[in-house]
């Protein structure tokens, strides 16, 4: 009989996807997209194994692959990946529903190679959960202060009061589908102290805004529009 070493196994997929990290007050809801890369040239396909961590018991996370999302905590055997080779995967979301609690933390998940179970890739993320009564202002930062929308749901005309404390800081509200894609993007005018968005052409749903500050993520919350 011939002995073979054992050798372990190359990652074949990347995590691309940096700073997965959600920040925000307890009630909110929180979207991170994961990037990821096949970098063999073979089709892999990933089982979600496990979700390690300390999340709270009212934190809840769903997975979301394109626009069908699954619960984190009980449709593990459900959460599948596939990649062709080289592909560069970008509709893979996490949701994370911040909780009651004010805390932190960190959490991995761990996907498996359905064909191969010593071939894996782990996604790493963190978590900060404020409470918004320790604040004086929620949204009030160093170039920015800025409202949360309202109303919220709205079925007309959804706003944001906001003053740019910050001479020559370019801000900007960008507002994404539930799946990620770009629907609309509005420059925060330094001479008005207010910002009026018609939604009523929007579809009914969930969306997700996001301030941007000299093109850097701010924050990102959840509209939720209604006819």
């Amino acid at each position: 009989m011939l002995a073979f070493p054992m050798i372990s196994e190359a990652q074949q997929v990347r995590v691309l996807s940096e700073g997965l990290d959600f920040i925000g007050d307890i009630g909110s809801t929180h979207r991170k997209t994961v990037i990821l890369q096949n970098e063999s040239d073979q089709p892999k396909t990933y089982f979600l194994k496990n979700l390690s961590g300390n999340l709270g018991s009212s934190q809840q996370m769903k997975i979301c692959i394109g626009d069908q999302c699954y619960d984190a905590k009980r449709d593990l055997a459900k959460i599948k990946l596939s990649l062709n080779p080289g592909e560069i995967l970008t509709d893979l979301y996490l949701d994370l529903d911040m909780g009651i609690a004010e805390t932190r933390g960190s959490f991995d998940l761990v996907f498996v190679n359905e064909n191969n179970l010593r071939e894996a890739f782990v996604v790493e993320a963190q978590y900060n959960v404020s409470n918004p009564n320790k604040k004086v202002n929620d949204f009030d930062y160093e170039s920015i202060s800025l409202s949360d929308v309202y109303p919220n749901p709205s079925n007309r005309v959804a706003q944001f009061d906001y003053k740019i404390k910050k001479q020559g800081a370019h801000a900007k509200i960008v507002i994404n589908s539930f799946i990620g894609n770009p629907i609309a993007e509005y420059v925060l005018d330094p001479e008005r102290p207010s910002l009026s968005i018609n939604v009523s052409d929007f579809n009914p749903g969930i969306y997700f805004y996001t301030l941007f500050v000299d093109n850097k993520n701010i924050v990102t919350k959840k509209l939720q529009v209604k006819k």
